[in-house]
């Protein structure tokens, strides 16, 4: 068993919450509101992507603003936005793949974090880097569930658990959610690119409505 890089009350929150709502903001001026109907929807969990120049300047009005939510950022390619997550308060870091580096900097940072994997190989370097919570990318594409099952089987002892992310929706979620690998998924069809530039925030609140009852249904 290998001991968790993520301390215990954030991984209660994440599994709690069952879906990380996976997020790209374009304006910094859409962050809170955001963040609000999310969290109205019941979803307290969300990452930025570090794809737009707002990612930081969106966390930080985040934290800020919107105390309840729990916000981490994604996208973590290099050691440099390790520091900058870690200076700017991202309560985790997230990866779409496992950079020994990143990884490592991430530890010396003291940020909780989950780095990507896709295959066998990648798993093993990540249980060597000292992290149990992995996240699963991009799953649909790769296999689903069928495949991270027959891939995490020989892991199993060590008490490895996945966040699924990549061609994840509301219609396939819940297969797997009841799986006990799965710490919880990654929902971008949460808050589309274009309904939060759109702003359209009712609509946002009803999609993390809908997941949010899932999970509930699924894990009482």
């Amino acid at each position: 068993m290998i001991q968790p890089q993520i301390p215990a009350e954030i991984l209660q929150r994440i599994e709690r919450c069952g879906v990380v709502a996976v997020l790209v903001i374009d304006d910094v001026k859409h962050a809170v509101p955001l963040a609000e109907s999310l969290l109205a929807g019941g979803i307290d969990v969300m990452e930025l992507t570090l794809r737009t120049p707002a990612a930081i300047d969106a966390l930080r009005a985040i934290r800020r603003d919107v105390p309840d939510m729990l916000a981490g950022i994604g996208t973590i390619l290099t050691p440099e936005q390790v520091g900058q997550v870690r200076d700017n308060g991202g309560a985790f870091g997230v990866a779409p793949g496992t950079n020994r580096r990143v990884v490592e900097a991430a530890r010396a940072a003291g940020l909780p974090f989950v780095p990507g994997i896709a295959t066998p190989s990648d798993l093993e370097t990540a249980l060597e880097l000292g992290c149990s919570q992995v996240k699963f990318f991009p799953a649909e594409p790769c296999g689903g569930l069928e495949y991270l099952r027959s891939m995490a089987a020989p892991y199993a002892h060590l008490g490895v658990r996945f966040i699924p992310l990549g061609g994840l929706k509301l219609e396939n979620m819940g297969t797997y959610l009841v799986d006990p690998l799965v710490l919880a998924v990654g929902g971008s069809w949460l808050a589309p690119r274009k309904l939060v530039q759109a702003q359209d925030w009712p609509a946002i609140r009803e999609f993390a409505a809908a997941a949010c009852s899932q999970v509930s249904q699924l894990r009482k």
